[in-house]
């Protein structure tokens, strides 16, 4: 029964990052990449595995891998040669490695890797015995529910968990918006805008419960910014054009990068006031260290959420157009509550003035469209108040919602327990239990 006095685990297996911990926690105790290093099915290379480090407060490192393929055809330990996080990505640089994703645009697609990945994440980084906690996983929208089912299986049968809640990221998101002071109460009715690494999510809640029919999704993330400031990098032919160089001048985002009212007026300054361009220095390893010139790419990185055509001619859309767009399909009565509580989730939501620029332009769209309604019927309307809550949690929204959820006292009793999965099986995961908001 010592489950009853351990804290839950929170579990967020993102495209990306996976990050997890203990509910409770202001912050996870790790962030590493969501991929899995295992042996090439030739066998090719020494055989041996890179040295391990110890897993270190925000940083991945790995665990154990093995070739594709179902758990049932391995034997001996081949099914344990396998590195999640970091270290795979250091195993793979060298022979008989191969790097997989088992998560792509936030559904998990080889069970058999993502069962190895959490046991690693179990044993190796938390360290603790799953039969004593109770946990935590989140899942996308629209996530199928014979995916649900399989989760169900693996932490009930391969890990004996004493108690499972999957709890949809949009909601958690919401959760953690109360940190906010732009909060007045508690609701779990808004428009979550959830930007990671591989997908940009536009989601509608109600009371708790996503508007499926309404949510969209943009091909626009962090992965794209990436990409686009190594291009105008490259443009400018800087000494360190790498993907990883580009990477850490986007993540800077507070020190470089930051979102302008108006890019023309931006360009204008630049030109006018030469200091604007910022040095970022880069250190190549073996002591050597070059500088790159930040410029342009401070405030045009993040202008493709607004003006997409800058950097692809295949999505031409607005992420303020999208949103309009997501309120305006769901239904009538919860619109109102929709545009006053839009949350920003995930890490590319973190430029500076994000948001302020984003609830400019939503309320442009409002405004404009209350003005044709009130031209053509003759009657003067109150407006609607759009609001866009910015807040300090906001890159971890997802897992900070789950550890606020996961420590309340009536978590456990909305949990599926080990006792419900073995005599209905794992169908009991079908059925959605929402918290009542306090």
């Amino acid at each position: 029964m010592s489950h009853l006095t351990t804290p839950a685990v929170v579990m967020d297996n993102g495209t990306g990052l996976t990050k997890l911990g203990f509910a409770g926690n202001d912050s996870p105790s790790f962030i590493f990449p969501t991929v899995i290093a295992t042996r090439q099915a030739s066998g090719s290379g020494s055989g041996r595995p890179p040295p391990s480090s110890k897993p270190s407060f925000l940083t991945g490192a790995g665990g154990i891998s093995s070739a594709g393929g179902h758990l049932s055809q391995k034997r001996g330990t081949e099914d344990l040669d396998f590195f999640i996080g970091d270290e795979a990505l250091n195993a793979a640089n060298g022979p008989g490695y191969g790097l997989n994703y088992p998560i792509r645009h936030g559904q998990i697609e080889n069970w058999d890797h993502m069962e190895r990945f959490w046991e690693n994440s179990i044993f190796k980084y938390l360290r603790c015995e799953p039969e004593d906690h109770y946990f935590l996983l989140t899942e996308p929208p629209l996530n199928p529910p014979e995916n649900r089912e399989l989760t169900a299986e693996i932490m009930f049968e391969s890990f004996n968990c004493a108690g499972l809640y999957i709890a949809v990221q949009a909601v958690l998101a919401l959760a953690a918006s109360w940190t906010s002071s732009k909060v007045q109460d508690r609701s779990l009715t808004g428009t979550v805008i959830d930007s990671g690494d591989g997908v940009t999510h536009v989601i509608p809640v109600a009371e708790g419960y996503v508007i499926a029919s309404a949510i969209k999704n943009i091909p626009i993330a962090g992965r794209d910014i990436t990409y686009f400031v190594q291009s105008l990098l490259r443009d400018r032919n800087e000494p360190d054009s790498s993907l990883r160089t580009a990477e850490k001048i986007k993540e800077a985002c507070n020190e470089f990068c930051y979102v302008c009212p108006d890019i023309v007026k931006e360009f204008n300054r630049f030109d006018r006031e030469p200091e604007r361009f910022q040095k970022y220095l880069v250190d190549q390893g073996l002591g050597k260290k070059v500088s790159v010139d930040v410029g342009y790419e401070r405030f045009l990185a993040p202008e493709i959420f607004f003006n997409p055509e800058i950097a692809s001619s295949d999505f031409l859309t607005p992420l303020p157009e999208v949103v309009d767009t997501v309120i305006q399909t769901s239904p009538i009565d919860v619109r109102r509550g929709l545009y006053k509580n839009i949350v920003l989730s995930g890490g590319s939501t973190m430029f500076r003035d994000f948001g302020r620029r984003l609830q400019r332009d939503i309320k442009h769209l409002v405004d404009a469209r209350i003005h044709r309604s009130e031209e053509l019927s003759g009657a003067r309307s109150g407006g609607v108040d759009v609001q866009v809550i910015s807040h300090k949690k906001q890159r971890n929204a997802v897992w900070f919602g789950g550890s606020l959820l996961a420590q309340t006292a009536e978590f456990r009793s909305y949990c599926h327990t080990k006792q419900d999965y073995d005599e209905y099986g794992p169908g009991i995961v079908r059925n959605f239990s929402l918290f009542n908001v306090p």
